[in-house]
């Protein structure tokens, strides 16, 4: 790993959706409008979105032939848009940004869940769900592997000092972390320390976003660029049944007060094609991919900043330097 100052290509903030309760897949009735919402995934968005909008599709799709409306351009707008259209349904997606610019552009990719809920917040049944939707999720991005998508299978290590075993909730999902367990020292390269290892799928947002809306064009979905001030103007649109996707825009549009920003810098360092693994160490994450070496690891919750950050930037590049270490063994 060459994780050094000299070869940082870009600095990049992103605001996380984030609700304390966990994400949002239900229905309202809005006027002569059926509205369902799916928002509020954090840092899983990418990782739930197909899962979630199969939810959402299964208590919102309207019919084939029918029109529907999609609010929003991210992963989990994207998802939501071609499962209607993979239902038999048409679809429009109204969207303030579209793909390179959207939140999900930002994320890391990896496939794995995080800052999603707080333990006490979310009861058995949302538990329940969530597993159910991180299923339907992992087996539908098996089938854009080795594609022009960018997503491929990635070998997680998950350094820490001390030991720690995959707690409850991995142990409840493990059929989606293949090769799961627990290494200690001198089974692998990173000293006296222990290692969880997995293996998982790693998504290229820049690619992957930009292929799944030419797929939703070329099947014939329509795009309209436009920002909703209130649930008002969502009621005049033209589609009988409408999919609010907008992640943190759902808070002033549909007024959850409990959905807040959980911002995340990234370091983007010069790709190194030889690097085929995720390392994750303490609060720092690297991920290697096609347009630069992904670096991060902060949440900070309630901070609605975009403008990046120099001692946020300096503490990634401290942590980049500590993490890349471990491969001499140090």
């Amino acid at each position: 790993m060459r994780l050094t100052a000299d070869r940082v290509a870009r600095v990049v903030v992103g605001l996380r959706p984030y609700r304390p309760g966990g994400y949002v897949v239900r229905a309202e009735t809005l006027g002569s409008k059926r509205v369902v919402h799916n928002y509020g995934h954090g840092g899983s968005g990418i990782t739930l979105s197909w899962g979630t909008s199969h939810q959402a599709a299964d208590i919102g799709f309207a019919g084939e032939g029918r029109s529907h409306a999609v609010i929003g351009a991210g992963a989990v707008g994207l998802a939501t848009a071609r499962l209607i259209q993979l239902r038999g349904g048409k679809v429009t997606i109204y969207a303030a940004s579209l793909p390179p610019d959207t939140t999900s552009n930002i994320a890391g990719g990896q496939f794995h869940t995080s800052w999603l809920y707080e333990g006490s917040a979310v009861d058995e049944a949302w538990k329940s769900g969530f597993r159910e939707a991180l299923r339907l999720s992992y087996r539908h991005f098996q089938a854009y592997v080795g594609g022009p998508y960018g997503v491929s299978w990635r070998r997680n290590y998950f350094v820490s000092d001390e030991r720690q075993d995959f707690g409850p909730l991995s142990q409840s999902v493990a059929d989606t972390l293949p090769e799961m367990t627990v290494l200690e020292p001198g089974q692998h390269p990173f000293g006296r320390r222990y290692v969880q290892r997995f293996t998982a799928m790693q998504i290229e947002p820049m690619v992957y976003l930009q292929a799944l809306l030419e797929d939703i064009l070329l099947a014939g979905g329509q795009v309209v660029v436009r920002r909703f001030a209130s649930p008002q103007e969502l009621a005049a649109l033209p589609e009988s049944t409408v999919f609010n996707c907008t992640g943190l825009g759902a808070r002033a549009l549909f007024g959850d007060a409990t959905l807040t920003a959980a911002r995340g810098q990234l370091v983007v360092f010069l790709p190194q094609p030889e690097l085929d693994y995720n390392l994750t160490y303490g609060a720092t994450y690297i991920f290697p991919r096609s347009d630069g070496v992904i670096t991060g690891g902060t949440f900070e919750r309630d901070n609605w900043s975009l403008e990046p950050d120099p001692e946020t930037t300096r503490r990634i590049l401290a942590g980049a330097a500590e993490t890349s270490a471990l491969m001499r063994g140090r």
